[in-house]
């Protein structure tokens, strides 16, 4: 057995999104996003799901936060839904909607727990979407609108911001791959919506400093880990390729100003390439106090000529998966955050997100989701290893507090270290919650 110790500063905490638990989807002047019609547009989300209940968090918010306190956080992410403050994306504010964050990030003030606010998890107003959406570079200006006014409004109180969440996710998932709001498939728009919202990004951040709001800013992208099945040459570059598609492009412009050359020229053989406008790369390039990290899965892979965007292949080394098929590759979280330090700098890192899906249901009153224990256990240890190797981290918060929308899963994946009824909307701890509860207590466990 090997005993498994965080600082005595280490962050703790867990994460949610509000198009995933707030509901309250037509209430107290909230806009429609593209999470609303998408999630409407037949066959587009498991079962016909939809987020206009979701764990009504929005009327339940005083007993979620009774949860984060008893788990022993010191910080929560959540995210502001942009059409409960814009119902058109820009323009008119919605004061209902302000005071509904206002009430939640008192609330957590006073029971000593950090806010750390992520204004875009995905919910764009559907008003902006009518216009073009990402792909339209108004819509640059309207999110840039939307940023400042909540850092002016919320200056002193939420310390931690984080300007957009997972873009691989809003862009390639969304506009290429098409499983995402708004559902497109075509890897140009794509690439146009990437670079739109790393310019939105760098552009939030600059307002953030003239605004001279107290704390600290920086963005959430979601990373994975390939490694190359040998060490042929063309196994290590597919995987550098399907690895930088997450990371480097959208990393190299923050830090170093710039795509990266191997990916501009691959996607140039594609016939395509970001649309970069006079200034553009100086905006994305402005310099962040910090950095998100979401990680959930990695593999080991090879070189595949004409499989996928990357001629890469996927290889079954036997890991084991979690109920939404992704394969356990703790290593990968390692050497991912490695490879961050050794490109980009010993940035302050928080994990925003890191977590399981297991299915299980209560039995008894007991929800006993050892497979989630085992995850976090694997996890943490991936990433003490990092620490210990000189990697910047600040803190910890899985994925996700309350079981909840699981966007084109609808309500059949559970992530949760609490569980939702969906019918009766009461909450259950699940084994996990009371593991992680002992772990921030103790702060570490034994491996």
């Amino acid at each position: 057995m090997a005993m498994i110790q965080f600082p005595k500063d280490f962050k703790w905490g867990a994460a949610t999104a509000s198009y995933q638990i707030e509901g309250a989807a037509n209430e107290d002047g909230r806009g429609p996003s593209i999470w609303d019609t998408f999630s409407k547009t037949f066959g587009k989300v498991h079962n016909g799901d939809n987020g206009d209940i979701a764990c009504d968090s929005y009327h339940r918010y005083e007993e979620d936060v009774d949860i984060i306190q008893e788990l022993g956080s010191n910080v929560y992410r959540f995210s502001v839904a942009w059409p409960r403050i814009f119902p058109n994306g820009t323009g008119e504010v919605n004061q209902q909607g302000v005071e509904y964050y206002h009430k939640l990030v008192d609330s957590l003030l006073e029971k000593g727990i950090e806010p750390m606010c992520t204004l875009y998890h995905w919910d764009l107003p559907q008003a902006l979407q009518d216009k073009g959406g990402w792909n339209n570079r108004t819509t640059i200006s309207a999110f840039v609108e939307y940023a400042s006014f909540m850092f002016k409004e919320f200056n002193g109180k939420i310390k931690k911001w984080i300007t957009v969440n997972e873009p691989w996710c809003s862009s390639f998932l969304a506009n290429y791959i098409g499983d995402h709001a708004p559902g497109n498939q075509n890897l140009q728009l794509a690439i146009d919506v990437a670079h739109h919202l790393m310019v939105a990004h760098g552009k939030a951040v600059y307002h953030f400093r003239e605004s001279q709001a107290e704390g600290e800013i920086g963005y959430a992208p979601n990373v994975t880990w390939y490694e190359p099945f040998s060490k042929k040459q063309e196994d290590i570059d597919a995987c550098n390729r399907a690895n930088a598609w997450n990371l480097d492009w959208f990393f190299d412009p923050v830090f170093k100003g710039t795509y990266p050359s191997f990916m501009l020229e691959w996607f140039a053989k594609k016939g395509v390439a970001p649309s970069i406008q006079e200034g553009d790369m100086e905006a994305i390039a402005q310099p962040i106090d910090y950095l998100g990290i979401n990680y959930y899965t990695g593999n080991v892979a090879r070189f595949k000529k004409n499989e996928g965007l990357f001629d890469i292949e996927n290889i079954n080394m036997g890991y084991g998966k979690t109920d939404i098929d992704w394969f356990i590759y703790p290593e990968g979280f390692y050497k991912v955050l490695v490879k961050i330090k050794d490109s980009y700098g010993n940035i302050p890192i928080y994990i925003t997100e890191n977590g399981a899906c297991y299915n299980d249901e209560p039995e008894n009153g007991q929800i006993m989701d050892e497979k989630r224990i085992d995850y976090l256990k694997v996890h943490l240890a991936a990433l003490k290893r990092s620490m210990d190797s000189g990697v910047n981290i600040k803190g910890y918060l899985t994925w996700s507090l309350l079981d909840n929308f699981e966007w084109a899963y609808g309500y059949s994946m559970r992530f949760g270290i609490v569980h939702v009824n969906f019918q009766t909307l009461e909450r259950t701890k699940k084994d996990s919650y009371y593991w992680l509860k002992e772990t921030i207590q103790n702060d570490g466990f034994v491996l």
